[in-house]
């Protein structure tokens, strides 16, 4: 069993928290999906013997929420990862990201390309993006989320095993041993049991999304040799980046079995891939 120890960063005055494996080689850094947690790589870690940091994105796990009462930004996770990189020292590195941390993991390669040595993308290809006519749309039913927050209750569960076997009925599904592992991170106690720690406003719409266009633009920009691994019953099957694959000049697209925590459920196929592409020239 290879053993992590708990980190904490500065990102900006927010304090993030990451599990870190050490190790030798070039450093992988993993950015995990929305409402998961650092510890959606614990299986996937296991295998690898490089340096492994596996952040939990602001707002999630035992990281901060960002300052009450403003809205949150997707795009701001990326100056997260920006700090928490120069933080480690590290000029280089493996960028891993799956799902949401995909979209970022995309997004921080092309802003930063010097970085970023080799990128490994799981069931995700870039950000979600919103047509422009419907961008004034969005925005208000964004500011209508913000208002009605206050009046919404986090559940509670009077025993873990109850959250464990809701976050199995979450998105993409999940088996019951990878959401006890995401639990054991993402659940905090509060008086008549447990409830979830991530920020409740990423459960809001969006204020701003960019537009396919821009996320062309992005994608465009990445330089750095790219496998995106795919989940036949995940993300995968559904066609949904079809569009965006040819966009990435540097990509190289692997589907395995697997749903959409397939690097959690399917570990080591996943491992398999992945090391066979940071071998590959």
């Amino acid at each position: 069993m290879r053993n992590s120890e708990e980190k904490r960063f500065n990102a900006w005055g927010l304090s993030l928290a990451a599990r870190y494996w050490p190790g030798e080689g070039t450093p992988i850094v993993a950015v995990h999906g929305w409402l998961d947690n650092a510890n959606s790589f614990e299986p996937l870690a296991q295998h690898f013997s490089n340096p492994f940091l596996a952040i939990d994105v602001a707002g999630h796990g035992l990281s901060e929420h960002r300052p009450a009462d403003v809205a949150t930004h997707y795009i701001d996770h990326v100056r997260d990862v920006f700090a928490t990189v120069d933080a480690q020292g590290w000029d280089q590195f493996i960028l891993l990201g799956h799902s949401m941390g995909a979209g970022l993991a995309c997004m921080f390669a092309a802003t930063f390309p010097e970085r970023v040595q080799r990128l490994v993308l799981i069931e995700g290809l870039g950000p979600p993006s919103t047509n422009p006519e419907k961008a004034p749309e969005t925005l208000r039913k964004a500011i209508g989320d913000m208002q009605q927050l206050r009046e919404k209750k986090k559940p509670v569960y009077r025993e873990k095993s109850a959250a464990i076997t809701a976050r199995m009925s979450g998105f993409g599904g999940l088996d019951e041993a990878s959401s006890e592992c995401l639990c054991e991170r993402g659940l905090q106690a509060v008086d008549g049991g447990w409830t979830w720690r991530a920020d409740s406003r990423l459960r809001l719409t969006s204020s701003m999304r960019l537009t396919e266009a821009q996320i062309e633009g992005f994608l465009r920009a990445i330089k750095a040799p790219a496998l995106l691994v795919l989940g036949e019953q995940g993300m995968g099957g559904t066609g949904m980046f079809d569009d965006r694959v040819n966009w990435v000049e540097t990509l190289r697209v692997e589907r395995l079995e697997g749903r959409h925590h397939l690097h959690m459920e399917n570990a080591e196929s996943v491992f398999q891939a992945i090391s066979a592409f940071l071998t590959t020239a």
